[in-house]
């Protein structure tokens, strides 16, 4: 069993100071580096999770969007998808991750194949050897060219081959690179993994530490639970890796007793070099590194409470099916949940935080977020349909239209 690190602060953070380091560090203050365009942004926040739901865009290319700007589709598959950058796996949750933390993950492809099965599912060792051997004689396929993805039933209800070929992916014998339209390609790691990468298999202990390490500087300032989720790891192979990890502990006003009982660590880089340079206004993905573990949202947010929706019965939803927090200078003052109506974005639901004031300042980077939004997906229109906070509507449909 491992000790807990003694927490004892290097130096003390107010609330907006912390706020600002973390806006930093995911990519939302300062000047965009468009130079390294979104295969920098993937590198810097360390992962960019997927999912199937496509509102105005999917989640992995709202992401780039909200710290670059307008950027096309094409380019984002380049980025993530080009055989060669970048590979997907189980991080934080589904993500696409650069290409040079694949040997980070060895502590995890080797849990996976000394559990033997994934999430349950079990598959004969002749499907599993069939597939492998598919790949390797076959080339690069799909799992609908292996013999089909799913069986007669839901979704989530995957034939043999899916099941085997996925139970591969999480043992490392295949990975996935490239993807056709939506589908993944498997290829045999050894054919697109670069082999100096192929050839490093650190210990468990070693990739803890790098990945404690990356969580620090994607997440800027963070508590043990913060760094744990970042990459799913547990308490106890948080605590072990703390030490070596290099990350710095401090105490921030205002983060509550929880926080301050359990430690918070900060990039000790970002404490050298307080942040500066201009907020971004933008609408953000629910997905999004900046707001995926709700507690550490509404810390670093003064309270703001961050839920999708999408899974839960409409006539349960608060604010809608995908709703996406608003960014106004480095703060989230309000929610929207978009669609499309040909060349219009539509804002089914809109509102304001309750406790904000909502001034000139929010209404104008409100709108120009919205704006933005609607010219990058093609749209010349905004259209507000409800809107919690009424007052504001003259005012903000002004501003959209000006």
């Amino acid at each position: 069993m491992t000790s807990q690190p003694t927490f004892t602060p290097d130096a003390e953070l107010t609330a907006d100071e912390a706020r600002r380091i973390v806006l930093a560090a995911q990519g939302l203050l300062g000047a965009p580096d468009r130079r390294a365009g979104v295969l920098g942004v993937l590198h810097s926040l360390g992962a960019v999770q997927l999912d199937t739901i496509s509102t105005l865009a999917r989640s992995h290319e709202l992401v780039p969007y909200s710290r670059l700007g307008p950027v096309g589709r094409s380019t984002v598959e380049s980025a993530y998808w080009s055989g060669e950058t970048a590979f997907e796996y189980w991080s934080h949750a589904a993500c696409v991750l650069p290409m040079s933390t694949w040997p980070d993950f060895a502590f995890r492809r080797r849990h996976y194949r000394g559990r033997g099965h994934l999430w349950g599912h079990q598959v004969s060792k002749e499907s599993f050897d069939t597939v492998l051997g598919r790949l390797r004689t076959e080339g690069p396929l799909t799992a609908t060219a292996l013999g089909g993805a799913k069986n007669k039933g839901e979704w989530w209800d995957w034939s043999e081959t899916k099941i085997a070929v996925e139970r591969a992916l999480a043992f490392g014998d295949v990975v996935c690179v490239r993807r056709d339209g939506w589908k993944r390609v498997y290829d045999l790691p050894e054919r697109v993994v670069p082999a100096t990468l192929l050839a490093e298999e650190p210990d468990d202990a070693e990739c803890l530490r790098r990945l404690v390490r990356l969580a620090g500087r994607q997440l800027g300032v963070a508590t043990r639970a913060d760094l744990m989720d970042q990459y799913r790891l547990t308490r106890a192979q948080v605590d072990a890796a703390l030490p070596g990890s290099g990350l710095v502990p401090v105490a921030v006003a205002g983060w509550g007793a929880r926080a301050a009982r359990e430690g918070v660590w900060a990039d000790p880089d970002a404490l050298a070099a307080p942040p500066r340079g201009r907020h971004r206004a933008t609408l953000l993905s629910p997905f999004d590194s900046l707001v995926w573990d709700r507690p550490r949202t509404a810390r670093v947010f003064g309270g703001f409470e961050h839920r999708l929706e999408a899974y839960v019965p409409a006539a349960k939803r608060v604010h809608g099916y995908f709703v996406m927090p608003i960014l106004v200078g480095g703060r989230l003052v309000g929610r929207v949940d978009p669609a499309r109506e040909g060349r219009t974005l539509v804002a089914r639901r809109m509102s304001f935080e309750a406790g904000a004031a909502v001034g000139e300042r929010v209404l104008a980077g409100a709108a120009d977020a919205l704006r933005a939004a609607a010219g990058w997906v093609g749209c010349d229109d905004v259209r507000i349909e409800a809107l919690d906070h009424e007052s504001t509507r003259a005012r903000l449909t002004a501003l959209l239209a000006g």
